[in-house]
Parts: C-alpha cells; structure tokens; sequence
C-alpha cells in the first residue's frame, strides 16, 4: 500500500457509502428509492426522477466485459508519470446485470491484453491502494454466462 502513485478518488458525501462498501470488499451502487433506477457514480440526484431519495444496494460484482481500450503511450505527464511506465495498460467498461445494468468504468486484472474480449465473463476484485482507500477492479470470471 506505501508508495500509492496514482492519483486517488476524492471522497464527497455522495460516494462516501460507496467507498466505505469497497472498504469492506463490497461493491454497492446507489438506487433511488422513489422510481429504483440505479445509478452509477453515485450522485445526489436521479437522473430518471430528480429525487434525493437514495438507499444502496449490494451488487454480486458479476459482469460482462461491455467494451474496452488499450492505452499503448499514456501522455508523459509530470504530474503521474506511472501511467507512462504502466503502458500498454486496458480500461474497461463492464455491465452489471444485477443492478440494473449499468456499466462501471475500471481496470482488468490477471488478464493478458491480448486475452481481453468482449463478452467475456468478470467479476469485481478490490485492490486496497491504501488505508483509506480501495478500487474496485475486475478480473476475468471462470463463471459463464
């Protein structure tokens, strides 16, 4: 965990009880409690029915690899210069179907880039960068769907 060198997520009342979840390894998304429509990021507002009326629900963290790139020369960046010593890396977009849907931006462990497919079954891993933070990534599910 010492030397984390990417920059972290800032936590703001609205994301606080999802970052406190992956705390614990548990991935949970904000649903509304009006109309149920989940939501991901978490945000104050629905966007289907503008209430602020909010619970959280747990998510099994079982997707399907929606889409994806890979970033072959990340800008040489002062500021982060590992995303330039991490290249190729991939970023990933992964669909949940147990809450709702909807698609998570994130990072694919325990995978070669060029076993990366679309379609392909992963499931939610949570990689503690530091004591107060943890990442929700995914990794490649020997479960099909």
């Amino acid at each position: 965990m010492a030397g984390y060198e990417k920059p972290l997520p800032v936590i703001r009342e609205e994301t606080k009880e999802f970052w406190e979840g992956c705390r614990r390894h548990e991935l949970l998304i904000q649903r509304c409690k009006e109309c149920q429509t989940y939501r991901f990021p978490p945000r104050p507002l629905c966007h289907q029915c503008q209430s602020g009326n909010v619970e959280w629900a747990r998510s099994s963290g079982k997707g399907t690899l929606y889409s994806f790139t890979i970033l072959q020369h990340a800008k040489n960046s002062p500021l982060y210069p590992v995303f330039t010593k991490e290249a190729p890396y991939a970023v990933i977009l992964v669909e949940l179907p147990d809450v709702g849907g909807l698609h998570m931006v994130s990072n694919i462990l325990d995978c070669k880039l060029e076993d990366i497919k679309i379609g392909m079954p992963v499931e939610v891993v949570f990689d503690d960068v530091t004591e107060e933070i943890t990442l929700p990534k995914f990794k490649p599910s020997k479960e099909q769907r």
